[in-house]
């Protein structure tokens, strides 16, 4: 970093400050700073110290900080400050404190060569923590093969943190299975998972949470505490004796001896002791932190003070903030004091703003401002005063620029230009080279730079600085051009999960089966038939019959869904017609919407639409503007949209995401590549307000290149529509944001290539129709939100080509969630929170009744916010003018009901209060809080419950689920049901609705599926089922997987196995994940395979043995066919006698072949297993008539095809009445 370094080092003042600094107590006040100098100010300086700890002000410039100390030092964290007043609530999210950790974690184990900078809020030093050596005492380490004692492991990570759980899915927990150990630490991106050998470790290896498969073995491995409390059994001791004493004071306090007592007393006395009870209950410590930690520490003692600089930003500003934390915290204590929320020894969680200086006072400090004055705490400092000046914006202009390059030039500074891309950089040299100024591309910081020259390099800071004095100035992209540029972020790994998991089935959830219809399930049973053990999965049904069904065969079952989920489906009785009669029905229905799509589908493959060019310079340098690092599912969805728009189809593609995943940046890619070719686009949303915001999105992004966007909505006078129309038939208008309006007669285009429709489940079907013939032959990219459910995607596999965004955005702050009873007090300090940092707060309230009641409420709560509401049955122009209000911040607080579902991106709303949230199905509470958490400042979600009213133990869930998956993405791990309940309403439509309720989901698309593959003449495979009767042991132990709901996912597909490479895969799988196989589950594995082959010949049962009868005992299987299995019956002959009288072949009630080996050729139920599956292997080679086999490798070559990922493109339009949207109207 000399580069950058050298000019600070040589200067006049240096080497004042190293002598003031030498001393361990030495202060030195340097003003004339400016923001990001200060950055590069502090790393010249520091160079000497291992740590530098920077305290600024507020959260969102300690992250800016951060994101330029990374220029200077890649090992560069932030460290947030704990929330004071809700750490409180019941549950809240354990994001924070992961990060905090993470930080703790880094500078315990920071190698002594490392330097590491920490930037926090002056908050962040405010609050009581353990002391540093509780974190080293309380780590636990394993090395290969140390000695463990599993059960006092689990204690040990109990205590320090961890929750433990029957499978890993995020940070903090750990499972136990036999001798396998899964630990998640918040100090790592992925788990990690110890194999036991007896009680030695035998190896050590990292996995991933979504496959739960391994990655890499490792030699030893460090776990970190995941907590901030932990206490020994005697500061637990004294800690409940403290708290008991004061709270037997608290209730004479509020007079419990008193035999006249108000509400108001009875309310405060029950407050505490619920307090008391619950913590005696729950055991949550943290809570009370200061009465049981003995020796309270503060985060600024656990750094060495000989090998740690301090660093303050604005000491004035820090007081300011301090005192208004304070005061906050003063304030909020009292009121929860009075009303029994706390008790006394709660209130002191607060170190203040003169113990913190005080703390300073003995150590290192160098205090930065940009005016000069006596910091009040630090009068001793020595002063000093640096020249810095900051860069002024040139507005895109490159000749700007050379002329403020050649002035500094003449004055032989030397000048450095900082791009955020290579390729940018690279040009930029170029350029400055056509103007004959010396300019050159290196990324080495330590080159020397010859004054009156200019280095380009690569690298990403806020803003540029110039020190007049120095000769040294350094400029950046973001002052070149405008439009600010996002930190790119290093990449994450995604953590979050894809929708891959059978739905959890539970007992008494209802099931269907393809053959026996509904039943409710009852768990599974080993049974033991022959003197062989299986597992059998048990279904009642109607009439109190039970169903045993084997495992292998629960590829035939599946979960009950429907739209209703309060309605209760009718049970089907055993061995009657009425499961038959409805299959049949069903069928008539979906053969009708087959034939549909089949014709559409053909009609749209024949005709040709309009083919793209490649990519342009253009394009290229547009994309790099983009001021985000794209996720790889962005990627991923951004190259298909082109390859389509590239080729001579005509593109129909749908783009599923989680709310604010960036759907609309790769429609806005779209639209730009077509826009190059002279294309008009037209995109159109449901709303108004919609319509704005993406007219603003385009406008901002399209500003620097010569393209005209128009927007025709309601917020539009006629006159200016009258102008856009006539500009849009001549083609002067490139792209047109519209809402519904865009359908209208009088809209015409030039020349219109790409249709975008955002939000698509919004348009009514006239809507739809209107659509239809607008996009007659032309390229089409569809939005939506509500992901359509993974079944749909599985067994529909091109509805229309389909990209998925399951991976949030980089630089989203995830939200803090709590889950709390109603309280006013919380509620007021919510929401004057958020205002004190000028936000706005959605309240949601979903009762239209009573919605005007809760408002003027919280009005009374908070008097200086102005408080407005909002419903779906208020007037359209009323409703539309309140949200156009509270866009544009004229309303602090918008009570509403789930209206605010979809849609509106409101960046300054960080805020969201749900009442009454255990009434909401899990997806919605997703939708509602990923309102909030779209900009880069820390965002809270409140979901508030009524103590007095039980919860069901389903809502209960629900919360603590919520509050789970605070890190985002996990919009499809959470909404599994509740979506897949919600997609399958959407996009099929009301007529096809009853059917669908009848069979469910999952049957449904299947029987559609097969529809469709007969009439393209794809041939289905055999309906009937196939059963494997075989007396071996076939069946997980329960002692190999312990937990019901796991096995059943692997059951499930168990059953699925179709090949030897996926056998292979799950016993690495099994092995991996629950230690060496059974040779019972091993057997089970190999019959699945078995399975699968024998219903590719035709083959209906296979029953098989010991057959004790003959003696000596031989092994008979018999081998039942069926008479419309499609074998060759010449060659049977041929076939029987290659196995010299072991296989005979006869026809009785049906063919079958019998197979008889001696129990000396196979001694053992694994061999005998080899030996069938080499028949039934040879059965398939040479007696499956040949156009069979070449089907299915037909089949195969066609599902690889990308043609045929247009089965059937329409459905979405052509045969639905969009429910919701029905609803809605």
């Amino acid at each position: 970093m000399k580069t950058f370094y050298d000019p600070i080092l040589s200067m006049a003042g240096m080497e004042q400050i190293n002598k003031i600094l030498k001393e361990n107590t030495g202060h030195i006040m340097v003003s004339g700073c400016i923001d990001t100098q200060k950055v590069h100010f502090v790393h010249a300086i520091a160079g000497n110290y291992r740590y530098k700890v920077i305290i600024t002000s507020d959260e969102s410039k300690a992250r800016q900080i951060q994101e330029d100390c990374l220029f200077f030092n890649r090992n560069s964290m932030y460290y947030p400050a704990k929330d004071f007043i809700f750490y409180s609530a019941d549950i809240h999210g354990n994001q924070i404190v992961g990060e905090r950790l993470r930080c703790i974690n880094r500078m315990i184990n920071t190698k002594s060569e490392d330097m590491l900078t920490i930037v926090t809020t002056i908050d962040g030093c405010a609050d009581m923590l353990m002391s540093y050596d509780k974190y080293i005492r309380y780590t636990i380490e394993f090395k290969q093969d140390d000695i463990l004692d599993v059960e006092k492991l689990a204690k040990a990570l109990v205590n320090i943190g961890y929750e433990r759980c029957g499978m890993i899915e995020t940070p903090g927990q750990f499972a136990i299975r036999g001798g396998i150990i899964d630990i998640f630490s918040h100090t790592d991106e992925v788990p990690v998972r110890i194999e036991l050998w007896d009680d030695e470790i035998d190896s050590i290896r990292t996995f991933d949470v979504s496959s739960q498969r391994s990655i890499e073995k490792i030699k030893s491995y460090r776990v970190f505490p995941a907590t901030e409390c932990i206490f020994s059994e005697e500061e637990i001791e004294a800690g409940m004796e403290r708290i008991r004493k004061e709270s037997e004071e608290q209730l004479k306090a509020f007079g419990v001896d008193k035999r006249k007592k108000d509400q108001k007393m009875l309310d405060a006395i029950n407050r505490v002791r619920k307090n008391i009870s619950d913590l005696e209950r729950i055991k949550d410590y943290s809570k009370f932190f200061g009465m049981f930690e003995s020796e309270p520490s503060n985060f600024l003692e656990y750094f060495p003070v000989s090998d740690t600089l301090f660093v303050l930003d604005e000491p004035n500003r820090l007081r300011e903030r301090m005192e208004l934390v304070e005061y906050e915290y003063e304030d909020s204590m009292k009121n929860r004091l009075e009303g029994g929320y706390v008790l006394p020894g709660q209130t002191h969680m607060l170190n203040g703003i003169d113990s913190i200086y005080a703390l300073l006072s003995q150590r290192r400090v160098v205090l930065l401002s940009a005016l000069d004055y006596k910091p009040a705490g630090f009068t001793e400092a020595d002063r000093m005063r640096i020249d810095a000046r900051s860069i002024s914006s040139y507005n895109n202009s490159f000749e700007y620029l050379t002329d403020d390059i050649k002035k500094y030039k003449r004055n032989r500074y030397k000048i450095v230009l900082v791009c955020n891309s290579r390729t940018r950089a690279l040009r930029i040299a170029e350029d400055l080279k056509d103007q004959d100024i010396d300019a050159f591309f290196s990324e080495d910081y330590d080159k020397e730079i010859i004054p009156g020259t200019v280095m380009v390099t690569y690298g990403s800071l806020h803003n540029g600085f110039e020190y007049p004095l120095l000769g040294f100035v350094v400029i950046t992209e973001n002052d070149i051009f405008t439009g600010k540029k996002k930190k790119k972020l290093k990449k994450k790994k995604y953590e979050g999960k894809a929708i891959a998991q059978f739905n959890e089935l539970n007992m008494g959830d209802y099931v269907v089966h393809e053959n026996y219809g509904v039943g409710i399930y009852r768990g599974i049973e080993k049974i033991q038939v022959d003197g062989s053990e299986k597992d059998y999965i048990k279904i009642e049904y109607g009439d109190g019959s039970d169903l045993y069904i084997l495992v292998t065969q629960l590829d035939r079952l599946q979960k009950y869904a429907a739209s209703d989920t309060e309605k209760k489906p009718k049970l089907n009785k055993l061995g009657t017609q009425d499961w038959n009669k409805t299959k049949s029905k069903v069928h008539g229905a979906v053969e009708e919407v087959a034939k549909d799509l089949v014709a559409l589908y053909a009609a749209r493959q024949n005709e040709k639409g309009y083919q793209f060019g490649a990519d342009t310079v253009w394009q290229q340098e547009f994309e790099e503007m983009f001021p985000y690092e794209e996720t790889q599912d962005q990627l991923t969805a951004i190259e298909d949209t082109k390859r389509d728009m590239e080729s001579t189809r005509i593109m129909d593609r749908l783009i599923c995401g989680d709310v604010g995943y960036g759907k609309t940046e790769i429609a806005i890619r779209a639209a730009f590549k077509a826009v190059q070719e002279g294309k008009q686009v037209a995109y159109l949303v449901p709303t108004t307000i919609l319509a704005q915001q993406i007219y603003n999105t385009f406008e901002q992004r399209m500003k620097n290149f010569p393209v005209t966007v128009a927007q025709l909505s309601s917020f539009r006078t006629s006159k200016e529509i009258k102008e856009d129309l006539k500009e849009l038939k001549k083609g002067f208008v490139d792209i047109v944001i519209g809402t519904h309006r865009l359908l209208s007669k009088d809209v015409e285009f030039k020349d219109l290539g790409l249709l975008i429709i955002d939000e698509e489940q919004r348009f009514g079907v006239t809507h739809k129709e209107k659509i239809k013939k607008l996009k007659n032959n032309i390229d089409v990219l569809t939005l939506s939100a509500t992901p359509i459910p993974r079944t749909l995607h599985m067994s529909l596999v091109g509805i229309r080509d389909m990209s998925v965004l399951e991976e949030p955005p980089v630089d989203r702050l995830p939200i803090q969630t709590f889950v709390t009873e109603h309280n006013d007090e919380m509620i007021r300090e919510a929401i004057n929170r958020e205002l004190a940092r000028n936000g706005q707060v959605y309240y949601v309230y979903n009762r239209v009744r009573s919605i005007d009641e809760v408002a003027a409420h919280l009005q009374e709560l908070v008097p200086d916010a102005n408080v407005a509401y909002a419903h779906g049955q208020m007037d359209k122009r009323m409703l539309e003018k309140i949200m156009y209000e509270f866009i544009n911040g004229e309303i602090d607080v918008l009570v509403s009901t789930t209206i605010i579902e979809t849609g509106v991106d409101i960046s300054n709303v960080n805020t969201m209060i749900i009442e009454d949230a255990d009434k909401f199905g899990l997806s919605q509470l997703y939708q509602l809080r990923g309102r909030v958490g779209r900009s880069n400042r820390t965002s809270y979600a409140f979901l508030l419950y009524r103590r007095d009213r039980m919860i069901t133990e389903v809502a209960e869930k629900r919360l603590s689920a919520i509050r789970e998956f605070s890190d985002l993405g996990s919009g499809f791990k959470i909404a599994m049901k509740d979506l897949e309940i919600r997609g399958a309403g959407n996009v099929l439509g009301r007529s096809q609705h009853g059917h669908m309720a009848a069979v469910g989901y999952d049957l449904y698309c299947k029987m559609l599926n097969q529809a469709v593959n007969e009439l393209k003449g794809i041939k289905n495979e055999y309906s009937f089922e196939t059963s494997v009767d075989l007396t071996v042991d076939a069946f997980i132990p329960s002692t190999y997987i312990k937990s019901e709901y796991q096995k059943l996912d692997v059951y499930k597909r168990i059953a699925a196995i179709e090949n030897d490479d996926e056998l292979a895969d799950m016993e690495d799988e099994l092995t991996d994940r629950y230690g060496s196989l059974p040779e019972c589950a091993a057997n089970l594995l190999k019959i699945a395979l078995i399975k699968t082959i024998a219903h590719k010949i035709g083959i209906i049962e296979i029953k098989g043995g010991i057959d004790t009868s003959s003696q000596p005992s031989v092994w008979r299987t018999t081998i039942s066919i069926s008479p419309k299995a499609e074998i060759d019956a010449d060659k049977i002959d041929e076939f029987v006698q290659q196995y010299r009288g072991a296989l005979i072949f006869k026809i009785d009630r049906e063919p079958m072949f019998i197979w008889r080996v001696t129990r000396k050729k196979y001694g053992n139920a694994p061999e005998y297993l080899k030996g069938l599956r080499q028949l039934i292997d040879d059965m398939y080679n040479k007696l499956v008539t040949d156009d069979k086999a070449t089907d299915n490798k037909e089949d195969e070559e066609k599902e690889n095809d990308i043609d045929e990922l247009k089965k059937y493109t329409e459905i979405l339009e052509e045969n639905n009445v969009i429910l919701k949207n029905n609803e809605n109207e």
